[in-house]
């Protein structure tokens, strides 16, 4: 699942730090190679449809998020984003077309997952528009970078780039920020909202997995080199410890 592309690193300075990952299985194999196996090509082209309908959607919410925006500043600060999304869901089209594969159709299987996932989690104000972009989005992004670190090289690079930060990130926490401080009641508003969201994007996370065999099995380590089911239950840990981080940086309580 893809909604908005934030970024999932509340701490640059400790990630700076980490040793180089060695890639080993299918994760040390280029395209050609790995996809010679039907069922991991079959996983990459349900990830990139996953992905490129998820940036098509942010695209379109931070259109809609724009209409909210209070100043004409942040406006033209979210059309900006929403054009940087835009150039991502271009890519991923264009690898999915350049690999022999219709995008629309590639895309089809996750629309009606990813349109409930917003209609439930509709922002009824600017303010809640921010903290679903960083906090909710992010942890779609936190899952699909877990996913990239078992994929082949040239998938692994192009699912890492269209999760590069917009600039979303620092104008949320900036903008929320304020808005705490100017009255320290919305905090406590904000962070149920946090909360629902946090529930809302794992279980629709889990929910296209399910659904996907393809996707499945490179989960619980049919396809991917290394996930296992024990892994899978890691991962899920280290993306709620970084929705803990990520509230703790708008000043709401996890």
């Amino acid at each position: 699942m893809r909604f908005m592309t934030t970024s999932d690193k509340p701490d640059p300075a400790a990630d700076s730090s980490e040793a180089p990952v060695e890639h080993t299985g299918v994760a040390a194999q280029d395209w050609a190679t790995a996809s010679a196996d039907p069922q991991y090509r079959a996983a990459v082209v349900d990830l990139l449809g996953a992905l490129a309908y998820g940036e098509l959607a942010a695209f379109e919410r931070l259109a809609e998020d724009a209409k909210l925006a209070p100043t004409l500043e942040d406006k033209a600060e979210l059309a900006k984003m929403a054009s940087a999304e835009f150039h991502h869901f271009e890519q991923l089209r264009d690898r999915l077309t350049l690999i022999g594969e219709e995008p629309t159709r590639a895309m089809e299987p996750f629309v009606a997952a990813l349109d409930g996932f917003h209609r439930q989690t509709a922002p009824s104000d600017w303010l809640e528009g921010l903290v679903k972009a960083y906090v909710g989005d992010s942890i779609a992004s936190d899952f699909y970078r877990e996913v990239a670190a078992r994929l082949d090289s040239d998938t692994r690079e192009l699912v890492l780039a269209v999760l590069d930060d917009t600039g979303h990130a620092g104008f949320a926490v900036e903008k929320v920020r304020a808005a705490i401080e100017a009255d320290p009641r919305v905090g406590g508003r904000l962070a149920l909202w946090a909360r629902r969201l946090m529930g809302e994007a794992l279980s629709q996370s889990q929910r296209v997995v399910a659904d996907r065999d393809a996707l499945s099995t490179m989960l619980v380590g049919g396809v991917a080199d290394g996930f296992d089911l024990a892994e899978v239950g890691r991962m899920f840990s280290r993306i709620t410890e970084a929705h803990t981080k990520r509230m703790a940086a708008l000043g709401l309580a996890a």
